[in-house]
């Protein structure tokens, strides 16, 4: 398909814009700050059925937040108590789309940030990859716990270290840790090339001596560095964080003076420098939850039915096609995340950030402009990271430029089928569980007995006659 062809699929009306900086959008389609896609009716039903599909059953989530917090609570109990000091006076701070309350489908993944005290840090940006991983440092030499994770210099805090031992201990926890639900177990994935994380998983048995069968929920553990508030953030996320004609400058202030995260993630590739396999991947996913959870413009959005608005459903759209996208097409688009919907959602509504451009009424539209919007990130090759602007999502090696031509076409072919991806799946007809089978009518069944029942009087006569003939000779 020529992407310069504009599509006649959704048309588009005229809305009041700011002077706010547009977000790309694909060529032959107009600026969807100025413009407010108007969808055809089947698209609107199909998006409101999908909507309504999305959210967690409140059973499901408070069984899966017991095992996720029965988890955390022994685990702290266990570092309390372990061998490695370093880790014994963690604390923990949960992040993620569960906590954002935007998990769609499911409350089956998780994820648990355990904070490491540390003395005063210094960092270093490794400029090749534009202000997203740093070597961390100690400002001084120190004899406080974290000093088993130095390299030589006994300075430079060792990620692989940090992450090797955590890998361990875990290993050693579930080891002795019985679940609350004793149908299941807790099991250590297998390592992850450049992810930052402990993933475990929690399987399902029917009995003790059974092999698990079934997944239930996964959880990634993720130790972390925290810089306090009283450091500033690094310079290359100083310009970042464009909330001013959303949320506000105050708001802005507020949450540029917050803490932020070191977590021990290398970049991905090979024949990394040595300081690149021992690098920090900066984190602000606690910034991301206090926006997502306080998204209005107005601080009473979404306290009352008055005033709710769209955003957070339109997100949990977003994530479903994402997630449609790449069960369809695993190898094309594995590189595509749900961490690119996200971004490209906290760009869109620093762009609109008007409540009412986000009233209930309009999901369909303002999903559409959602979905734009990615199609014009994507377009145009560019997706700058939310809190560093300098940082590519969409760059290569990390996105390549062929997943990212066949992520636009694909997102081109939704837009002409109307969203097949959020169609519902039919129902199924239902199971007769004692079916009927036909049955003669009662006369031909009675009709049938008598038959044979004359036939047998006739037989037996028969032979009757045959035997008094014999006889008579």
């Amino acid at each position: 398909m020529n992407r310069t062809t504009p599509q006649k699929k959704f048309a588009l009306r005229r809305v009041n814009s700011g002077s706010e900086p547009s977000i790309p959008t694909p060529a032959g389609v107009c600026n969807i700050e100025e413009n407010f896609p108007v969808v055809p009716s089947a698209v609107i039903q199909r998006i409101k059925q999908q909507v309504k599909h999305l959210g967690l059953r409140r059973t499901d989530r408070q069984r899966s937040a017991k095992l996720v917090n029965h988890f955390r609570e022994k685990l702290l109990d266990y570092l309390k108590n372990s061998e490695q000091p370093a880790f014994r006076s963690v604390t923990v701070l949960n992040s993620g789309s569960y906590y954002e309350m935007v998990k769609i489908n499911e409350p089956n993944e998780f994820d648990m940030m355990l904070l490491l005290p540390t003395p005063r840090l210094t960092w270093t940006e490794l400029e090749e990859y534009h202000g997203v991983h740093y070597s961390v440092s100690l400002t001084r030499p120190t004899r406080s716990e974290i000093r088993a994770f130095l390299l030589d210099d006994e300075l430079t805090i060792s990620a692989t270290r940090i992450l090797k031992e955590m890998r361990s201990l875990v290993k050693k926890f579930i080891s002795t840790y019985k679940v609350p639900d004793e149908a299941s177990r807790w099991v250590l994935n297998r390592k992850r090339p450049s992810s930052p994380a402990v993933t475990l998983t929690l399987m399902w048995k029917e009995t003790e001596a059974d092999e698990a069968v079934e997944e239930l929920l996964s959880l990634d553990v993720v130790p972390a560095l925290e810089v306090p508030r009283s450091q500033s953030w690094p310079l290359a996320a100083r310009t970042g964080l464009k909330v001013d004609n959303w949320l506000g400058k105050k708001t802005r202030r507020d949450l540029t003076s917050q803490a932020f995260y070191f977590v021990p993630k290398k970049p991905a590739g090979r024949n990394l420098s040595d300081a690149a396999k021992e690098s920090w991947r900066i984190s602000f996913s606690h910034i991301e939850k206090e926006i997502i959870k306080n998204h209005g413009q107005s601080r009473t959005c979404c306290e009352g039915y008055a005033s709710k608005c769209c955003r957070k459903r339109c997100l949990m759209l977003l994530k479903c096609l994402i997630e449609g996208l790449k069960v369809q097409f695993p190898e094309a688009l594995e590189r595509l995340c749900s961490y690119h919907g996200k971004t490209t959602f906290l760009h869109t509504l620093s762009i609109r950030g008007n409540d009412s451009q986000w009233a209930p009424h309009n999901l369909a539209s303002c999903f559409m402009t959602l979905l734009l919007a990615l199609e014009g990130h994507a377009c145009s090759g560019s997706l700058p990271h939310f809190f560093i602007p300098g940082c590519n999502l969409f760059a290569a090696p990390a996105f390549p430029r062929k997943a990212l031509i066949f992520l636009q076409r694909a997102l081109e072919e939704q837009k002409k089928q109307g969203l097949p991806l959020l169609q519902l799946p039919s129902p199924a007809p239902p199971l007769t569980l004692n079916p009927i089978t036909p049955h003669p009518e009662p006369c031909t069944q009675g009709g049938f007995s008598r038959a044979r029942i004359i036939a047998s009087i006739v037989a037996l006569v028969f032979c009757f006659l045959l035997v008094v003939a014999f006889l008579v000779r």
